[in-house]
């Protein structure tokens, strides 16, 4: 068993990691910005739904930075079932990749049957 004190340096910093971030910023006074719109633009893609997706990106502009991680994400999902409506849609059948040889040509029919060519001898 020891006797030693602990120094009151070591106290205070065992003190505020107990504390939570909100006992240190009040005491601090640091008070998080209020969240304010980014006003990046989006240009229009010409495909309905990925702008829609697009536009619900400005929600995560109103909400505090923990919140953005929804918004991103149902932006994201939203996007990859769009792409992946893209790659099932119902089309032209895709040309194959075999290069296709013409038919050989049939032979002319004779004239004459062969057994006229055997009597001319």
């Amino acid at each position: 068993m020891s006797d030693a004190v602990p120094e009151p340096a070591a106290q205070s910093a065992a003190q505020e990691t107990e504390a939570g971030p909100e006992v240190r910023e009040a005491e601090s006074g640091y008070e998080p910005a209020v969240p304010a719109p980014l006003d990046v633009p989006r240009a229009p893609t010409g495909n309905a739904e990925v702008d829609a997706r697009l536009a619900r990106l400005a929600d995560a502009d109103h909400l505090a930075t923990d919140g953005h991680v929804e918004v991103y994400e149902d932006v994201h999902r939203g996007l990859r079932d769009a792409l992946t409506a893209l790659d099932a849609r119902p089309g032209p059948p895709a040309p194959s990749t075999a290069p296709t040889s013409p038919t050989p040509p049939t032979p002319p029919t004779p004239l004459t049957s062969p057994s006229s060519y055997e009597d001319r001898s």
